[in-house]
């Protein structure tokens, strides 16, 4: 995101003397020992992670491209596998909507997103049906994924160990033909600055094609504004030495 800054008076490159990470499960540091600095790092802590999702988000993941369908004929009964693509619960039930046959005998399904899941037998014998298609999400390593298998009954019973084969091979086929793409998640970081060495931390900020840069001017310190901003995962520990090295005194880091 290309950022102009044409107020802002060159400087010196020095290496920092310190920094500190600070998550939202620690108290901020304070810098001072009056309460009302301690107060004022507590709340940019706060306003620096206010956006996190409450699922861990961090790191990346692997999700599949587009929908894909696979379709298998088993003992008569015709088993139709389609899976997505899904953000959250909504986007699951969205999908669920789209792709459900009210003609089937049965609609069964499982979505997985981070560490929530959730899956359904759509009238089969319990635990026959949309638990083997959620174990067949995690055996194939892709998040944030739903597959729905629609079931068209042929005349002959599969029993519980058919059903369970039944759904979990076709789910697992379906996901194994599937594209798929690494997705590379964004860490919301925060860092308190002065105004003087804002050049050089958008210089750095620009270089690292950071998202979602904001400025917060009500720290309770003069001459010092938040900056927040998110970066790619991967990128962060880089960022924070590229930072370090091209600022000339301490500065505080809050992050996820």
């Amino acid at each position: 995101m290309p950022v102009a800054i044409t107020t802002i008076p060159s400087f010196s490159h020095h290496h920092c003397r310190k920094l500190l990470l600070l998550t939202t499960n620690r108290r901020p540091i304070s810098l001072s020992s009056s309460s009302s600095t301690a107060a004022a790092a507590a709340r940019m802590a706060t306003a620096a992670t206010s956006n996190i999702s409450s699922r861990n988000d961090g790191g990346a993941y692997t999700t599949i491209k587009e929908r894909v369908t696979f379709e298998k004929e088993i003992k008569k009964s015709k088993f139709i596998a389609v899976a997505g693509p899904i953000s959250d619960e909504q986007s699951a039930f969205s999908f669920l909507s789209q792709v459900r046959d009210p003609r089937a005998t049965h609609n069964c399904w499982a979505y997985k997103v981070g560490d929530q899941y959730r899956s359904n037998d759509d009238g089969e014998p319990s635990g026959t049906a949309g638990k083997p298609i959620h174990s067949a999400i995690v055996s194939s390593g892709i998040d944030r994924v739903m597959v729905v298998v629609i079931r068209y009954f042929g005349g002959i019973k599969l029993g519980t160990g058919g059903l369970v084969r039944a759904y979990g091979g076709v789910a697992s086929e379906c996901l194994r033909n599937a594209p798929t793409c690494l997705v590379k998640s964004k860490v919301p970081i925060g860092v308190e600055v002065p105004y003087d060495l804002l050049g050089a931390l958008y210089h750095q900020l620009q270089s690292f094609q950071v998202e979602d840069i904001k400025q917060d001017y009500e720290t309770g310190k003069d001459g010092t504004t938040m900056v927040t901003f998110k970066a790619d995962f991967d990128c962060v520990e880089k960022l924070e030495d590229a930072i370090k090295a091209n600022c000339s005194r301490d500065l505080v880091f809050y992050k996820s």
